[in-house]
């Protein structure tokens, strides 16, 4: 039996300081490990309980880790996870599959001609978010592997009603959009994690699929795998998302990461034991 283990990345499995949310006193706040260095400072952490456990997770050959996240491919690689090297990643939301670190130009292929096909073009999108994002709080824009945008923000000042007519007009046009933190994302529908989740389960022949997220961006990747969790924070958290395959956990912030791999080791050592 193999199985496939595809997590999220940020505030799922790694948290910037500002995720982390230590909220017990310091002489009990877990001992931290530095995952992700960015232009020489310290930006992403796990527990060093998690951590071990992933070390563990990836040294069984039963399993393939799979890191899933909307980052690109060079902000990916940032990323210096313990344990054995994932033999696949999936970046970009689902666009990118890299392959031992390589992108694979067959599934970017396959990707390209699903968008062109299915939703409104990359430049249509882009240019109606300069036009409408107000620059009093406004700090970036960008484009992230000629697939999707995001914006930079001061998310305090952000209306409510902005962020809805937003997501009303991308709906349309066959776009979904995410609030992460300060970065408000503009995403293709048919560009998912899952889809790449599949790809990689058929090229691994994986039996079973577990999966963690805490996006609205990760709801179709839950809804995909065999059994999910999603942390007690995040957008899924805020709109009280569930599924009957995914478990909602309480715990916030960088315990709930902790938590998470706990779960997949021991569901990954519970379906070893099924397959014995």
């Amino acid at each position: 039996m193999t199985v496939l283990v595809a997590s999220d990345l940020d505030r799922t499995l790694i948290y910037s300081t500002a995720a982390l949310g230590l909220t017990m006193p310091d002489p009990v706040a877990p001992r931290l490990l530095c995952v992700e260095v960015h232009e020489s400072k310290p930006l992403s952490y796990m527990t060093e309980t998690a951590a071990g456990l992933l070390a563990e997770l990836t040294a069984d050959p039963s399993v393939v880790f799979v890191p899933t996240t909307t980052r690109t491919r060079k902000q990916y690689q940032r990323i210096r996870f313990p344990g054995r090297p994932a033999p696949y990643a999936i970046c970009a939301n689902g666009g990118q599959l890299l392959v031992d670190g390589v992108p694979d130009r067959d599934w970017r292929r396959l990707v390209a001609a699903r968008l062109a096909e299915e939703c409104a073009p990359l430049e249509e999108v882009h240019q109606h978010l300069l036009a409408v994002a107000d620059p009093a709080w406004l700090r970036k824009a960008r484009l992230a592997e000629d697939l999707f945008a995001y914006l930079v923000v001061e998310r305090d000042l952000v209306p409510d009603e902005w962020l809805k007519s937003l997501t009303a007009w991308a709906e349309a046009r066959g776009w979904a959009v995410s609030l992460q933190g300060r970065k408000i994302y503009a995403v293709p529908r048919p560009l998912t994690k899952s889809a790449a989740m599949r790809e990689v389960a058929r090229r691994t022949g994986a039996t079973t699929t577990l999966a963690a997220g805490d996006s609205l961006l990760d709801a179709d990747l839950l809804l995909a795998a065999d059994a999910g969790w999603r942390p007690g924070h995040g957008e899924l958290a805020d709109a009280a998302w569930t599924a009957p395959s995914v478990t909602a956990l309480a715990t916030a912030g960088v315990l709930a990461g902790e938590e998470i791999v706990r779960a997949f080791a021991q569901e990954a050592a519970r379906l070893g034991r099924l397959d014995a």
